[in-house]
């Protein structure tokens, strides 16, 4: 008698080796030909519908544990309004556009190569983002996210830039865009724009201390009326000292 046959264990069907890199091909061939999203996209048009607005991630590189937790994450979302009655077309996407993806193409190609010829540096970020948007789609779908992965959108798709325009466009006309001023992060080693999220400032210690001093006599100090509550600096006194007159 063999040990195995001793064990009171539940009796299956299927083998106890996983074989993956022969059986997922299987699974993804199987989940391909049943095409249960699509089927159920048809047999909910009539229905009440659920959409769900998903941040895309950036088409510059391979997908990590993040992808795979915000993606299935939303994807219990889909599964569940789908369940509950709803009819759940979710269209997949990708943000293509901003530094994520020209810093992978610099590290690529290197800065020099395309300091002199913008064009090409763009249509090497297109190309690259491409490929990128292929490896990323065939890994989310062997996630088993759901979605309508046969007709994805991209930021830089012409039709999505044109409709972003269009919208601008909109906002203006109906008084939601206001002309005002305000700073530009400036990377100068990117020679790009940054995002105020992007931005981080070291914590300094200083010696550099404010102090405020009140004017008692200000007949004499006409010069510092228009001066009330602003902070100006003065080289006498404390050094590394800002005053404020008040």
């Amino acid at each position: 008698m063999e040990y195995k046959d001793t064990l009171n264990l539940p009796k299956t069907d299927f083998p106890m080796k996983g074989n993956l890199p022969n059986r997922e091909p299987e699974i993804l061939k199987k989940w391909h030909d049943n095409a249960i999203y699509k089927k159920n996209l048809e047999q909910s048009k009539n229905k009440k519908k659920y959409i769900l607005h998903d941040g895309p991630p950036y088409a510059n590189g391979d997908i990590h544990i993040g992808h795979a937790v915000n993606k299935i994450l939303k994807d219990f979302i889909i599964k569940s309004k789908i369940m509950s009655g709803f009819h759940v077309p979710f269209i997949p996407g990708w943000d293509c556009h901003g530094l994520p993806i020209e810093l992978q193409v610099e590290k690529k190609y290197g800065k020099s190569k395309f300091r002199d010829n913008p064009k090409a540096f763009i249509s090497a970020c297109r190309t690259f983002a491409e490929k990128q948007i292929t490896k990323q789609k065939d890994d989310f779908i062997r996630l088993g996210i759901f979605g309508d992965w046969d007709n994805p959108y991209s930021s830089m798709d012409k039709d999505v830039e044109s409709e972003i325009v269009s919208s601008l466009a909109k906002m203006i006309e109906n008084n939601h865009i206001y002309y005002g001023s305000k700073p530009v992060h400036w990377c100068i080693e990117s020679s790009s724009a940054l995002a105020e999220a992007e931005v981080e400032y070291k914590d300094i210690i200083s010696s550099a201390v404010c102090v405020n001093f009140k004017i008692l006599n200000t007949r004499n100090l006409s010069s510092y009326k228009s001066m009330n509550n602003e902070l100006t600096y003065s080289p006498i006194g404390l050094r590394n000292t800002f005053y404020n007159f008040i």
